[in-house]
């Protein structure tokens, strides 16, 4: 992972953003700094795709799941792409979904593990964004946070293995964390 202060002397754009090239890692911005991270291994893919499969199986019509990664913007300096997302059906573009998800999730990878537990979470949280789920797909461990009414991120779950989690938000949906690995 790269993390890379541009734009000679002021931070970068979701504009700056779209220059960046089509090499198959992944660039985002969030508060004006550029991260590159390296392309998916094939255990975390397997992860997205199960996953997105069970929380499309009950999403409801109103909503849209999608893998990632697709752009959510977050703002001028902030522009993520979640491996997965839910969000109003509605609000998504062809190139974007402006404003913050239902719910995000990224699986967890070695160089994105500190990025994803905190710095994400905590941006996610700031745009309003409801739900946040990280997938640890070496320990079969799911953790989830949701929005309080006062605002904070709170966690409401860290199961592992065969142990299931039933979600509230952003709909009903139950995942155990080792059939998305297997």
């Amino acid at each position: 992972m790269t993390l890379t202060r541009l734009g000679y002397g002021r931070p970068f754009t979701r504009t700056d953003l779209a220059r960046t090239p089509e090499d198959g890692r992944r660039y985002e911005v969030i508060d004006g700094v550029l991260i590159v991270t390296p392309v998916a291994g094939r255990l975390h893919q397997r992860v997205v795709a199960r996953l997105s499969c069970r929380l499309g199986e009950a999403c409801p019509t109103d909503l849209e799941v999608l893998p990632g990664p697709f752009p959510v913007g977050l703002g001028e300096y902030t522009e993520v792409r979640p491996d997965v997302l839910v969000g109003p059906r509605d609000r998504f573009t062809d190139d974007d979904l402006p404003g913050p998800p239902r719910l995000a999730v990224e699986v967890l990878a070695p160089c994105t593990r500190t990025l994803d537990l905190h710095v994400k979470r905590e941006r996610f949280a700031r745009s309003g964004t409801p739900a946040y789920w990280v997938v640890d797909p070496d320990e079969a461990r799911l953790i989830a946070w949701e929005l309080g009414p006062d605002g904070r991120c709170r966690q409401v779950t860290d199961v592992t293995g065969a142990q299931e989690y039933t979600a509230t938000l952003p709909y009903p949906v139950s995942v155990i964390p080792a059939e998305l690995v297997r």
